[in-house]
């Protein structure tokens, strides 16, 4: 990723959930940032600092006056070094504070002296965070420029459901590199991605189909994001859940795809077809299921299905996907030239731990002028970026 190495400062404060920022540090620690938790003194009462120690192997901050601390010197040193700021779970008293310009512990004192985007992740029972006053302070930081996740509806600590929950931490968690992402490489670009297999109806109960997951599309999606893009995406059915962050348009079938891209790709910069398209539909759908006492005689008539790629055509870059079983790069050069691509991504789904369904890929990049650039077997996130690598190259 484009971001590992940068600072993230998390801070916790004295909420139940506080227990879940701990998995928010291993996660963040895991993909290669630093980390540097601050804890609010009601925070320690539901959770350890040795805690977040063991799991960023970095010192814990607890207080603005420990002298042995490396920030006691110059209490707004971790306001310099932050990247990013992430306050989850933040209490209704700890948003009133930074609303009210309070500065008196040093999570406060670090987010009124940082430069870097906060990401607010709210906490609480849901009368706190439905009164009114605790609405006028997130509408006040909101329109200075902070970011608020959440809160979801759900059970609370009282027993009650509610809004006031902390939302999912793979939310916290993509709304921060959102953040993070803000002034990188493709900052004010407008990407436009396709992803999943697209289903074309044969009767109401089935369809024609194909093996994609969107696992691709959607890692180049966030990956996009992830660099400070505004990112459409458009899906097929997947089981993947919606990226934070980023526009989802679903759709089903290549038609209706078609027309998603055609309205999407106005004042787009690039479009990113990752999608596998079904090459082809009934000529007729049945409108009622077909039993199987009537298969005896059934002949299934098939017609092309609109060619995406073939038919979109703008100012903008378009990078295609060429998912094959042979002659792969053969296949995909033609498929460059015949629909004019700027690019296109060829991968052989025979090959083992690559194609539908896997965490990795092995693909080759083609350009225009069909020279081929064969990359090594990556997690599909790292192939994301090699991708988003050549499309600022092919912007410049």
């Amino acid at each position: 990723m484009a971001m590992k190495n940068k600072t993230i400062v998390l801070g916790v404060t004295g909420s139940i959930a506080a227990y879940k920022a701990a998995e928010l540090a291993s996660r963040f620690t895991k993909d290669g940032f630093r980390v540097d938790v601050i804890m609010t003194e009601s925070s320690q009462k539901f959770i350890a600092p040795l805690t977040f120690r063991n799991i960023t192997g970095r010192p814990v901050v607890t207080t603005m006056w420990d002298i042995a601390s490396e920030f006691s010197v110059e209490h707004v040193a971790l306001a310099e070094a932050a990247d990013v700021v992430l306050m989850a779970p933040a209490t209704a008293n700890t948003i009133a504070k930074i609303a009210c310009g309070m500065a008196d512990d040093m999570l406060t004192c670090t987010v009124l002296a940082t430069k870097a985007p906060v990401v607010i992740a709210p906490a609480m029972n849901n009368n706190m965070w439905a009164n009114t006053i605790t609405q006028e302070n997130v509408a006040k930081l909101k329109k200075r420029g902070f970011t608020f996740v959440g809160p979801a509806y759900g059970r609370l600590a009282s027993g009650k459901l509610g809004q006031g929950r902390l939302t999912g931490l793979d939310e916290i968690y993509g709304i921060t590199l959102q953040a993070l992402g803000r002034k990188g490489d493709l900052a004010g670009k407008n990407i436009v991605v396709t992803a999943g297999g697209t289903q074309e109806p044969v009767d109401p109960v089935r369809c024609l189909t194909n093996r994609s997951t969107g696992k691709m599309g959607y890692a180049v999606a966030e990956a996009a994001r992830n660099r400070g893009a505004e990112v459409t995406l458009i899906s097929a059915p997947t089981a993947l859940a919606k990226p934070p962050g980023i526009k989802v348009m679903d759709v089903n079938t290549a038609e209706e795809m078609l027309k998603a891209v055609q309205s999407a790709v106005k004042g787009a910069d690039a479009l990113i077809m990752a999608a596998a398209v079904a090459d082809f539909r009934p000529l007729k759908k049945a409108d009622k299921k077909i039993k199987r006492a009537d298969l005896s005689d059934l002949t299934l008539e098939l017609e092309k299905t609109p060619d995406i790629l073939a038919q979109v055509k703008g100012d903008f870059i378009r990078i295609g996907f060429a998912a094959e079983s042979h002659d792969v790069i053969a296949n995909a050069r033609d498929k460059v030239k015949r629909k004019g691509l700027d690019m296109i991504v060829a991968n052989d789904i025979t090959e083992k731990d690559c194609g539908f369904g896997t965490e990795t890929n092995r693909v080759t990049i083609i350009d225009s002028k069909g020279k081929a650039e064969e990359l090594p077997l990556l997690h599909k996130g790292e192939v994301a970026d090699r991708i988003l690598d050549r499309l600022i190259t092919a912007m410049r």
